[in-house]
């Protein structure tokens, strides 16, 4: 562990109506957990956001999350403070920090006040970047890293928000030399406890809709890397 390293650092993940704010798509989800000093602590953030849109089929195939569960919670002008609150002053790590950061930038935008962006309330690392250069030329998506440093990540059937940040907080710690935690089991010996954190996902594992996603074959992998290979990118979701 580096001397330099934040004493406060917020692990954070959105879904998303779809790709691209510049195309109106909105957040409809917001995760975050909280480490202190690289330790897990009891603290997190977690909302699910009404969009003023319709939700990709595309989107909604990845996340579950529909349009008619989003009708009745909040917009993100009704919990920008609590949310600020929660992420100011800390360093943010994110995975493809790009994507999120420029969703969260285009919501305290919409406000039409002058609330800035991500970086005047905090500093951002992306933990993509980082595994890029960490394992150069190999898979570095969430699932890749999960299965390198051996993550347990069994409870991933559909990405979600806060379980996505709690996964990644733990992959964050392996990737930087610190104490693993076991993932949404238990603690380890030098890890804190995330009680709170757990009970959070399993009601939101409940909570959600639930969608019956059929597998891809092995060869519809295979082709489906091809392609991102040739193109040089690594999917988002």
């Amino acid at each position: 562990m580096q001397n330099d390293t934040p004493a406060r650092q917020i692990v954070l993940d959105t879904e998303t109506t779809g790709l691209e704010p510049a195309q109106g798509h909105r957040i409809i989800e917001i995760g975050c957990v909280e480490m202190v000093k690289r330790r897990l602590t009891r603290q997190h953030y977690h909302q699910y956001l009404q969009p003023d849109r319709e939700v990709d089929a595309g989107a909604e195939e990845v996340h579950g999350i529909s349009n008619a569960f989003l009708a009745d919670k909040p917009r993100f002008a009704d919990v920008v403070e609590d949310f600020l609150d929660f992420i100011r002053g800390a360093e943010l790590i994110i995975h493809n920090a790009p994507f999120d950061v420029g969703f969260i930038n285009h919501e305290l935008k919409l406000l039409g006040k002058d609330r800035g962006c991500v970086e005047d309330y905090c500093t951002v690392t992306d933990s993509l970047v980082m595994a890029r250069k960490m394992h150069p030329g190999q898979r570095n998506s969430l699932d890749a890293l999960c299965k390198r440093y051996q993550i347990d990540n069994s409870g991933r059937e559909l990405h979600g928000a806060l379980l996505d940040a709690r996964i990644l907080a733990d992959v964050y710690l392996a990737m930087t030399g610190g104490q693993k935690t076991l993932s949404l089991g238990g603690e380890s010996e030098e890890a804190t406890s995330t009680g709170p954190v757990e009970a959070a996902i399993r009601r939101l594992s409940a909570d959600r809709p639930r969608l019956a996603v059929p597998r891809a074959s092995e060869q519809e992998l295979e082709a489906h890397q091809r392609v991102l290979d040739k193109l040089g990118v690594e999917a988002r979701w």
